[in-house]
């Protein structure tokens, strides 16, 4: 049997439930909502986890309730309770540097100047680690000046525009994280990386 470990990066709180740093807990979200899965906190892993079978394949989901910059302290929990191969991890995240709807997997990399990755790279050691990152598109300058308003911007909340367009992102994530073990991981990760949102 294979087991499949994904963990979304956001913040807790419905404060921040419905923002754009929060679309990797949104993805998951979806994901265990369709398969009738419910979210339950586990202190021990620092997340809450949701876990259900597609076939012969369990699938363990988290959403680290550390906030976003401590991120890295529910991974390493996750990593060293299950003793998981960094290759069975799949951590999920916004990206404001692609434009809105684009979806990039890598299997490793820099953290971007991402908080959330850099907490696990410190945490793990390691830049070695798939991620799916999901652009939410860039900030708009602050009026008057060439400053950008990047935290107004991560932090707030998705437009009903974006969301028409982010729930056909989530919904072609969801469907390729489905398919990790009956096709090549090569194969899923072109789907992803050449997903156009114009073609929605």
């Amino acid at each position: 049997m294979n087991e499949i470990y994904l963990i979304g990066l956001g913040n807790p709180g419905k404060k921040f439930s419905k923002s754009r740093h929060n679309i990797g807990f949104l993805v998951l979200e979806n994901f265990s909502k369709k398969y009738n899965s419910n979210f339950l906190l586990k202190d021990k892993l620092k997340s809450s986890y949701s876990e259900f079978k597609i076939n012969d394949s369990t699938y363990r989901l988290f959403l680290p309730n550390t906030f976003m910059n401590n991120s890295g302290d529910a991974v390493r929990a996750i990593v060293d309770w299950y003793k998981i191969n960094l290759d069975k991890i799949f951590i999920i995240v916004d990206d404001k540097d692609l434009p809105l709807g684009k979806i990039r997997f890598r299997k490793k990399g820099s953290s971007g100047g991402h908080n959330g990755l850099k907490s696990i790279i410190e945490k793990l050691q390691t830049q070695n680690f798939n991620r799916i990152r999901i652009g939410i598109g860039s900030p708009q300058l602050k009026n008057g000046t060439n400053k950008f308003n990047t935290i107004s911007h991560v932090l707030g909340n998705i437009s009903a525009e974006e969301k028409s367009i982010l729930d056909e992102v989530y919904k072609k994530v969801i469907d390729s994280l489905e398919q990790l073990n009956t096709k090549k991981e090569e194969h899923i990760i072109n789907e992803l990386n050449s997903f156009d949102k114009n073609q929605i």
